[in-house]
């Protein structure tokens, strides 16, 4: 296999689409298997193995869901050409599909990892594991959960390596302006000479999910309420008020970031033209927020 084939099929990953609602089970077991390669880890993995440390992923990096399958990766992942399986004769199916259940996979002590011919290339040149994990990243999550999810996989990376898709350059500027350059949560606002610092256009559905670049779907926010946007701390109500997922928890740093704010009114843009469209709000609800909310502190 040479680069540009393997190059190819992670960029042609088959993702499951329903609307737009998110699927990173494929992109995030790539990362798990890209992590434990870097480490020098065994080529195969037993199911026993993934199970917990996918599911782990789910939970904090996917969208919320009332129930999470770490075993569809798994097994659908063969059909990119990326992945392969042993021990996988006369596994019981589903009845509803082609699919072995959880169950049958632990039972059965079934592994899987890289091809053999994807597995000695990456060993060959670990620059291409960079690549690759770039790729899956800029393609599937937004920027302010990179690190986190390297670090959730064990991947140490060159940040000076990029793989961006193509957007608009001037979003960031016309919504920082449209908020008058302040976090739109917290005020910050902080500059050295004419330059913000520390200041972002976040997109209330990702870019990455095919949310567009314009003011309806961009509010200025601190690196920090960013951050915390995208992992689903907090939603933002099409009246513009801000509530706390119960899932936070913590003691540093929780009522200072977030607390203090729960039910109250965030900023507003100084257009009604710019104001958030529901229907992109709707979606971070969805695919992003982990609720359920706290109880309003305020009516």
């Amino acid at each position: 296999m040479t680069h540009d084939e393997l190059i190819g099929k992670v960029g042609a990953l088959n993702v499951w689409k329903r609307g737009d609602q998110r699927a990173p089970h494929k992109p995030l077991l790539l990362l798990l298997a890209l992590g434990r390669l870097q480490q020098q880890e065994r080529r195969l993995m037993p199911y026993a193995e993934v199970d917990p440390a996918l599911r782990e992923l789910l939970i904090e990096f996917g969208p919320p869901r009332r129930s999470i399958h770490p075993e569809y990766p798994f097994w659908r992942l063969q059909n990119d050409g990326l992945w392969m399986l042993a021990e996988t004769e006369g596994l019981r199916r589903r009845r509803s599909n082609t699919d072995p259940t959880r169950r049958t996979l632990l039972d059965n002590e079934v592994a899987g990892g890289f091809p053999e011919p994807v597995y000695d290339l990456l060993r060959r040149e670990p620059a291409l594991i960079e690549r690759i994990a770039y790729l899956v990243l800029h393609e599937h999550f937004p920027a302010s959960m990179h690190q986190d999810l390297l670090d959730a996989v064990g991947l140490s990376l060159d940040t000076r390596q990029t793989t961006r898709r193509k957007r608009d350059t001037d979003f960031r500027g016309r919504v920082l302006r449209a908020y008058a350059f302040r976090c739109a949560v917290c005020g910050f606002d902080l500059r050295i000479d004419n330059r913000t610092i520390g200041l972002e256009a976040a997109h209330v559905k990702w870019h990455q999910a095919g949310g567009p670049d314009v003011e309806a779907n961009g509010i200025a926010l601190c690196t920090m309420h960013h951050k915390l946007l995208d992992r689903g701390a907090f939603r933002i109500t099409p009246a513009y008020r801000l509530l706390v997922s119960e899932r936070v928890h913590g003691t540093g740093g929780l009522d200072e970031w977030l607390l203090r704010y729960h039910g109250t009114p965030v900023q507003q843009p100084q257009r009604t033209s710019y104001h958030l469209e529901p229907a992109f709000l709707s979606w971070h609800v969805r695919e992003v927020f982990k609720g359920p909310e706290r109880a309003a502190a305020l009516p």
